[in-house]
């Protein structure tokens, strides 16, 4: 018995390599994974169920949304859109777009995030508020884009949706903490 293990022992280093090696498989990565910020709360929100909405054509007919929650936003071909204030970038022709009333509870700043590639505005008045931020990963739908404003509380804000290939969007809003 001594002897048969002690064969072995020598003939396994020996062998091995020339035994066929199994095929392994390597883990897929996340697409999600190569964000720089924290998006533990976006991405589980995105895991979680949509709440349907439709966005409006005009200020009047923007549905409303609130933070921490997620929303398939059925979008509006673009050109029958009246946005308050122009996007900051024109929207291609045949795109999607659309009015979302957004209304945050205490003043600070709000990541906006999406499951497309689309264009992101948010006016209060007849100005835009400017984006502090903003990443992406193209690879990665659960969001695909994530941009941050900073956001009065109390004001009412209209959140601009348009250049979207697809009429519908997923899109979730979440403070930053």
């Amino acid at each position: 018995m001594r002897l048969l293990v002690l064969m072995l022992a020598v003939a396994v280093p020996i062998l091995g390599p020339t035994l066929p090696a199994r095929a392994q498989t390597p883990e897929p990565a996340d697409p999600c994974s190569g964000y720089k910020w924290d998006v533990t709360a976006e991405r589980a929100l995105f895991a979680a169920s949509a709440k349907p909405i439709s966005a409006g054509k005009n200020r009047a007919s923007a549905a409303p949304v609130v933070a921490n929650q997620l929303f398939t936003v059925t979008l509006q071909p673009v050109n029958e859109v009246s946005f308050p204030v122009a996007p900051g970038r024109a929207p291609p022709s045949g795109s999607f777009g659309g009015l979302i009333a957004l209304s945050v509870p205490a003043p600070g700043k709000y990541r906006i995030s999406v499951d497309v590639p689309l264009w992101i505005d948010v006016a209060g008045g007849a100005t835009l508020a400017p984006v502090l931020d903003y990443e992406g990963l193209h690879e990665c739908s659960a969001p695909r884009k994530v941009v941050v404003f900073d956001l009065n509380g109390g004001t009412a804000w209209t959140l601009e949706v348009s250049a979207a290939d697809r009429a519908a969007v997923r899109l979730a809003i979440t403070p930053l903490r």
